[in-house]
């Protein structure tokens, strides 16, 4: 739970879905780091009375659609200070997002080479479209003009313990990472110039400590998205790398159902088949992850 009685902690309350409202909340920032998810009616109490009599709720606009437009918006037209975290160039709006989000798009060729990041729960139920709601969001915020930086975490586990955070590109990272680990990235970014026009994903290792000096050094090597996409070499070499540092003794993402674990694949639990169409169980699960 937040510390309401830490002075340095203000509570906002904000519709996300109004621009002059996140505008207003905005003043004075010279930053900001967008957390939210979800769908604009995902709680509404119609919505609410529906599932209580199992009715189907098919949601409104995804809230990174309708508020995130509103944060970059707000910062855009608003000169910065001195950057309070970093140096000047830093990103202005860091992007929380997911790993995952391009991956519903990809073609049947590249999903087949890279079945480990591609036959996963998460990309072959799809939730509502989320990934594909995260992933236009992404693109607004890259060509909205503001400095910023996207940073799409793998899964996301409270049993997970806090490590070391290992960033790749390409969107082929699958693993596990917790929210300190998560809140330790996004910080970081907040105030490190290298990070700018830059997107890129993490699943946590653990056992090794936060790197000192921050996620300069690393983020200074990665490809603006400016410069386009990896090559296919580039891309096969960050999977290849990836694919290592799976959580489990199995290693093969391709094995997993919705809800169910890697320490399950590794006791013979659960067992997928490759490419098998997603079971009943499943679908029930998805439908209950937003």
């Amino acid at each position: 739970a937040l510390d309401t009685g830490n002075a340095k902690l203000e509570v906002v309350q904000c519709d996300l879905g109004r621009k002059n409202a996140v505008a207003k909340a905005c003043e004075g920032m010279d930053s900001a780091i967008w957390c939210a998810t979800g769908f604009s009616d995902a709680a509404s109490p119609l919505n609410r009375l529906k599932g209580l009599f199992g009715v189907a709720v098919s949601p409104g606009r995804s809230i990174d659609i309708l508020g995130l437009g509103a944060l970059v918006s707000a910062f855009f037209d608003a000169p910065s200070s001195a950057a309070s975290l970093g140096a000047a160039g830093a990103p202005r709006v860091v992007m929380l997002s997911s790993a995952g989000v391009t991956r519903p798009s990809w073609d049947e060729a590249k999903q087949e080479r890279l079945a480990g990041a591609a036959d996963i729960p998460i990309v072959r139920l799809n939730p509502f479209g989320i990934l594909d709601q995260k992933c236009l969001a992404e693109d607004n915020v890259r060509k909205s003009g503001v400095d910023y930086c996207i940073v799409r975490p793998c899964g996301l586990n409270d049993e997970w313990p806090a490590g070391r955070p290992v960033l790749s590109q390409g969107d082929v990272a699958v693993g596990r990472t917790c929210r300190d680990d998560v809140a330790s990235v996004l910080v970081s970014v907040l105030g490190e110039p290298a990070a700018s026009g830059k997107t890129f994903e993490f699943s946590s290792v653990q056992g090794y400590p936060k790197p000192r000096e921050g996620y300069g050094t690393t983020l200074a090597r990665m490809r603006p998205d400016a410069d386009g996409p990896l090559s296919v070499e580039q891309l096969d070499a960050e999977y290849r790398l990836m694919q290592q540092l799976l959580p489990g003794e199995v290693q093969d993402a391709t094995k997993l159902e919705m809800g169910r674990k890697y320490e399950e694949v590794d006791a013979g639990e659960v067992s997928r088949e490759k490419g098998a169409a997603p079971s009943q169980r499943e679908k029930g699960v998805a439908k209950g992850v937003l």
